[in-house]
């Protein structure tokens, strides 16, 4: 995932459609972030950092509004049928792309419904276990999952979700067969790991970051094509099976017809707050790497993710209805 660096977005900006006026008056009122997940995940641990610093450049309150459900679905279509006037934002991530060939009917469309703002950051996830499990590295993982078929079981944040795609990937190219349990997002989906009713995860790495560290989950490896700048000692996935990688991401959206001075503004206080140092330097320990794009580079990425997500479902075999 490579754009150009946040501070030359910010040279962008002004670039961007729409009048003074409108970016003066607005907003003049609290804006909500809907996150469509449970506290405790990648989402979460994003927007506790990011909306309190968005909140100081708008001028207004950002009321953070956890609305999980049906794999990232609910928060999408309560976002997608709010006024579109700036005063609802989504954080959207890589599940919406995910989605679209998921399931077989959305009450929202995710190109047609919304507009996008900024590309905000990434994160690859985190192949850990329960300290109990015997393995400790991606080729002992492999030895005992193929000892142990269908026995070893692998905790998601949902069904369809980066990480429960990031599992099928990997017993497909690794030939072992780990059971997937689905859980209602990141959150519950790592309590259960630390509680050992599950052995195995891939996980967002800022869901589980500290609990690596900490020693209550044993990290494995990244599953990003490149090592993570937070953890650098964790070796990636790919370095055992060549090809493999996954990921999630997050960005803003908005509904779609929401005035392009909105857009501008939203977008221009974005870019600038990633790289604000305290900002960047809690993102980077939590395991975030920021980005940061104009909304027409998002957009064209949220397509490229709508296709390759598209083969790897269908590829996987993997259907949620």
């Amino acid at each position: 995932m490579r754009f150009v660096h946040v501070c030359c977005t910010i040279l962008l900006a002004t670039a961007l459609p729409g009048t003074a006026a409108a970016q003066a008056q607005y907003p003049s009122k609290p804006v909500r972030l809907i996150l469509p997940f449970p506290p405790g995940g990648g989402s979460d641990a994003f927007a506790r950092i990011f909306g309190p610093k968005l909140s100081e450049a708008l001028g207004q309150p950002v009321v953070i509004e956890n609305r999980p459900g049906a794999g990232a679905n609910i928060g999408a279509e309560v976002a997608a049928k709010a006024p579109p006037d700036g005063y609802t934002l989504l954080l959207g991530n890589v599940a919406h792309a995910i989605n679209v060939s998921l399931y077989s009917k959305l009450n929202y469309d995710l190109v047609r419904d919304f507009t996008s703002v900024s590309l905000l950051a990434s994160t690859p996830n985190i192949v850990v276990v329960h300290p109990s499990v015997p393995a400790k590295s991606v080729k002992e993982l492999i030895v005992l999952a193929k000892a142990r078929p269908d026995q070893l079981d692998v905790a998601s944040s949902g069904a369809g979700s980066s990480a429960h795609l990031a599992g099928a990937l990997f017993n497909s190219m690794a030939g072992t067969k780990m059971n997937h349990v689905p859980y209602k997002g990141g959150g519950p989906a790592v309590i259960a790991l630390i509680g050992g009713q599950v052995s195995v995860g891939f996980a967002t790495a800022p869901s589980v970051v500290q609990h690596v560290k900490s020693g209550k989950l044993r990290g494995l490896a990244v599953t990003s094509a490149q090592r993570s700048p937070s953890m650098p000692d964790l070796p990636t996935v790919s370095e055992v099976l060549k090809g493999y990688e996954a990921g999630t991401w997050y960005g803003m959206l908005v509904p779609a017809g929401t005035p392009k001075g909105v857009i501008s503004r939203l977008h221009a206080e974005s870019v600038k707050l990633l790289v604000l140092p305290d900002v960047k330097q809690r993102l980077d320990a939590t395991g975030f790497e920021t980005i940061g794009t104009t909304p027409e580079q998002f957009a064209t990425y949220i397509r490229s993710e709508i296709d390759k997500w598209t083969k790897v479902v269908r590829s996987a075999g993997v259907r949620v209805d």
